[in-house]
């Protein structure tokens, strides 16, 4: 359980209850510089919010070498496919210097959103605002993968 939640710019804003519901569910995690944090096809398990350091997110097509798709540093977020209901991550993460995260699993926040529905609303509302307020114009399109990837694995 990480209780710092709270602290964190990525939940400001949000109200006291749902970071309570969240706290339970996210931990923190380490990693060396170097260490592969998700592996491109391996299962989709935990969504990650970066604390300290960088990691690189990288593709690589079958008939090619890997491409960098972008660095994710304090404050960003990586393994989406966790979130979206993807079984398997569609990319790799590599910490490209000591990082520290916190991860929640993505069957945990299906749960929580299958629980109690009214605070998921708010919930991946305000993950969607803390998101594409780095991407422009994107607020609706994550919204809606978020609120698609949660209806779909709980079916």
């Amino acid at each position: 359980m990480f209780c710092g939640l709270d602290l964190l710019p990525a939940f400001q804003g949000l109200d006291e209850e749902y970071i309570e519901l969240l706290k339970p569910l996210f931990e923190a995690s380490s990693y060396p510089a170097g260490a592969v944090v998700l592996r491109q096809g391996a299962p989709a398990d935990y969504f990650y919010l970066v604390l300290d350091g960088m990691v690189e997110v990288s593709f690589k097509p079958e008939d090619a070498p890997p491409i960098t798709i972008s660095h994710v540093e304090k404050g960003g977020w990586f393994g989406w496919s966790a979130v979206l209901g993807r079984r398997k991550y569609t990319s790799s993460a590599t910490a490209i210097e000591t990082l520290g995260t916190i991860r929640i699993h993505g069957n945990a926040l299906r749960e929580l959103c299958a629980e109690r529905p009214e605070a998921a609303k708010i919930i991946l509302e305000h993950l969607a605002d803390n998101v594409s307020s780095r991407w422009k114009d994107a607020h609706k399109q994550v919204k809606s993968l978020l609120a698609k990837g949660m209806k779909n694995k709980q079916e």
